[in-house]
């Protein structure tokens, strides 16, 4: 057993416990419950034996005192005292006052059970009178009527001519008469009384009552039969009255004890008795106050305990039974609860490898790893926080400068930059400290850093939604959105509150500065262009000395030179390197817009515009774009064929076409590259289902990518959500294993990586619309 024991783990074991002591709880009340309705039942039982023994004793000596009231009545009964008292008639038997008497005597016996049997012994005459007749010579009535052990004579004088007030005799069988001169021996005590009642001496007349035991017995035969005990009624001197379903030698016994007690102790009369007996018995005992005798009963342990045992053995039924149950439980819950703490810490062992062969207790060893973990991903976390500024600048750099191609890419850098982009409508611009040629000492370096920290507080508190970053040390870029319904109006009023904020910046903290902006921008991926041009109209600020705000608009006017800055180009080939032919044509477009339409350029700066643009196509055969020798060669075939002597519309077109030819080929090579991506995914699921801790970060952490490109890449391949997914792999080799073994539920959610069963039944019931159990019994059905 211990053995057994010691094989289960130290927090199932704890469980275990745990739920036993809550177990035994209630066992312990059950058993004092238990204990008291054992002495319930037994008490109740001795109170009932006595109220059935008391009850016999009150009818007893009710009906004796009816006895002695009957000899009461019949001293006063004028046919008997002349019978006594007067002279003898000349009728020597005096028949008539005899048979009268005799007549009288008959009504008397109906009215007792215990005057069924009585005799009057008239001196006078020498006669005895029954309720029957009239026996004219006592030897009669004796030979019908014969006391056991006691002679004619013996009985002549001791009961006829001695003197008796309210005298019994104990119990002797009686010859009694039946049927006839059939005679029976028949137990009864013998109340005797003289008449008249204050005769000492010489009596006139005796009085017999025969009270058959039978009789007296059956007011205690409920006792005898309910519980298979005795009873036994002794007078005050210890002898026998009657006794019932005791032996003749056990009752002598038991009342000489009895008598031998009573002796020893004064006891009060009418007190009930209940002491254990030495056979087994409970003996109980009423003393009478009317006449002293002695009411006892034994009545067996066992007989009294027989509610007490019915109630002990629905008691053990329903005790065992609870425990039987209860331990079940307990181990069902034990298990239940142990098992994620022992999964929990079997992950955590793994991982730590410092003290592998640590023992202690389990609850503290996860609190304090818990702990550690929770006290680490605070500290990534405030390192993460940390890092956001410098993610947030980099976001906002490349956004200026272009290096953003793609809606995919800008939303998920943004989303890692914690910066919200609420419209894609926006203006650029850059701000320069004025008064600082040569910012190359400490002391500069450290005065530009303050001013360019009051300029930004400035312009955030002026618009919280403004992108912000340092350009250099002289100068600080921004991004600022502006409302979608009206362009203009915004940019107007942008530009307003823009000088607004010189004013005031130079008011507040006397620092003087100078505002290039760029045209305004419809589209995110277009910000590096306004930037570009605020940079253009900042620098052209600076050559003309100017302090305030200048717009791109105003500088091209100036300017003759065609509009081709590196950063588009570089933009436009990045563009068409990532395969966007839409943002390709709107750069080419816009390139069109501004040399063709907005300027007024020469034909000779036509012509070289158009020279940098098929450069910039040329470009294409550098090995970092990789493109295919055979495409390679048709592309720059069609790129030199293009002549300057064509039209604008010619020019634009075969341009259009040449961009979208190309962004074709690179998309169809990217979206090779990316079902080759989600081909890995999915070859990489289908290999670790079975482990619990496949998420999309353990994914994303095996391609080397971000979990918000892998999860929309997979989504847009597959038209399928990647977690939805990895759930239909595992779901899909769970029905195969219903289907083809016998293993438990348990067993197969472990194996395609559910952490419990219950999420695995809620997992399948959400794929198949039906429960595991119920899959696997439609396949026996189906089979």
């Amino acid at each position: 057993m211990q053995l057994l024991w010691s094989k289960f783990s130290p927090v199932f074991r704890r469980f275990l416990i745990s739920y036993l002591v809550i177990l035994m709880i209630p066992q312990i009340a059950g058993y004092a419950s238990y204990r008291a309705s054992i002495e319930a039942a037994r008490s109740s039982s001795i109170e009932n034996s006595l109220k059935s023994l008391s009850l016999g004793k009150e009818i007893i000596e009710r009906n004796l005192l009816q006895v002695e009231a009957f000899t009461r009545q019949l001293a006063v009964n004028p046919d008997l005292q002349n019978l006594i008292a007067g002279p003898k008639p000349h009728d020597l038997y005096n028949v008539y006052g005899m048979n009268r008497m005799q007549r009288s005597l008959s009504m008397y016996s109906s009215t007792n059970d215990y005057l069924s049997h009585f005799f009057i012994h008239i001196p006078n005459y020498n006669a005895i009178i029954t309720p029957r007749t009239v026996y004219y010579r006592p030897e009669h009535y004796y030979a019908a009527n014969q006391l056991d052990g006691m002679s004619f004579e013996q009985w002549h004088d001791q009961i006829l001519k001695q003197p008796h007030f309210n005298e019994i005799i104990p119990l002797r069988n009686y010859k009694r008469e039946i049927l006839g001169t059939v005679l029976a021996d028949v137990p009864a005590i013998t109340f005797l009384q003289s008449l008249p009642l204050n005769s000492f001496n010489k009596p006139q007349a005796t009085i017999g009552v025969m009270i058959d035991q039978d009789q007296m017995a059956s007011l205690t035969q409920n006792i005898v039969d309910q519980y298979g005990g005795w009873t036994l009624v002794t007078d005050a001197e210890g002898q026998i009255i009657f006794s019932l379903g005791i032996e003749q030698a056990e009752a002598e016994q038991m009342a000489q004890s009895h008598r031998r007690e009573g002796n020893a102790a004064e006891t009060e009369l009418n007190v009930q008795n209940v002491q254990p007996g030495s056979d087994g018995r409970l003996l109980i005992s009423i003393q009478s106050s009317q006449n002293g005798w002695n009411y006892m009963a034994g009545i067996p342990e066992k007989a009294l305990m027989t509610k007490a045992d019915q109630i002990k053995q629905v008691t053990l039924a329903f005790t065992l039974a609870t425990i039987a149950l209860g331990l079940l439980f307990g181990l069902v819950l034990a298990y239940r609860n142990s098992a994620p703490v022992y999964r929990l810490l079997a992950s955590f062992r793994e991982q730590i490898t410092d003290s592998p062969d640590r023992r202690g207790n389990e609850y503290d060893f996860l609190a304090s790893h818990i702990n550690n973990l929770i006290a680490n991903n605070d500290s990534l976390k405030n390192a993460m926080n940390e890092q956001i500024p410098l993610l947030r600048d980099g976001f906002i750099k490349r956004l200026l400068i272009g290096e953003v191609y793609t809606s995919l890419e800008l939303e998920v850098i943004s989303s890692q930059a914690h910066i919200s982009l609420h419209s894609s409508k926006g203006l650029a611009g850059l701000v320069k400290v004025n008064g600082y040629a040569n910012p190359d000492s400490e002391e500069t370096i450290h005065e530009l850093g303050v001013a360019r920290l009051l300029i930004k507080q400035v312009l955030t508190e002026w618009n919280a939604q403004l992108l912000i970053t340092d350009w250099g040390t002289d100068q600080i870029a921004f991004a600022c959105p502006l409302d979608e319904n009206s362009l203009n109006e915004a940019i107007g009023r942008c530009e307003k509150e823009l000088n607004t904020l010189m004013e005031v910046i130079y008011r507040e903290h006397r620092i003087s500065t100078t505002i290039g902006t760029g045209a305004a921008y419809e589209v995110w991926n277009d910000a590096g262009r306004s930037f570009d041009e605020a940079k253009q109209a900042l620098d052209y600020a600076i050559h003309m000395g100017t302090d305030h705000l200048v717009r791109f608009e105003d500088t091209m006017k100036e300017n003759e030179m065609f509009y081709y800055p590196i950063e588009s180009e570089q933009r436009l080939l990045n563009t068409i390197k990532v395969g966007e032919p839409e943002e390709a044509i709107r750069i080419l477009e816009q390139l069109f817009l501004r040399n063709l339409e907005e300027r007024e350029l020469s034909y000779e700066m036509t012509q070289q515009f158009i020279m940098e643009l098929k450069g910039t196509f040329l470009k294409l055969d550098e090995p970092k774009f990789k493109l295919d020798a055979s495409l390679l060669e048709e592309y720059k075939t069609r790129v030199t064929s293009i002549q300057m002597t064509e039209t604008i519309t010619s020019l634009r077109a075969k341009f259009k076409r040449l961009t979208e030819d190309i962004c074709g080929d690179f998309q169809r090579r990217r979206a090779g590259a990316h079902a080759d991506t989600v081909s890995e995914m999915i070859c990489f699921i289908q290999q670790h289902y079975g482990d619990a801790n496949l998420t999309i970060y353990r994914i994303a952490e095996h391609m080397s990518k971000s979990e918000k490109f892998i999860s929309q890449l997979f989504k847009e391949h597959t038209g399928e959500n990647l977690s939805d997914y990895v759930e239909r792999v595992r779901i899909d080799a769970a029905s195969n294993l219903l289907h083809s073994t016998g293993q438990t539920i348990d067993e197969i959610a472990e194996a395609t990586g559910y952490n419990s069963a219950h999420s695995f039944r809620r997992a399948f019931k959400r794929v198949r619309g039906i429960s595991p159990s119920v899959f696997r019994k439609m396949d026996v059905h189906s089979g």
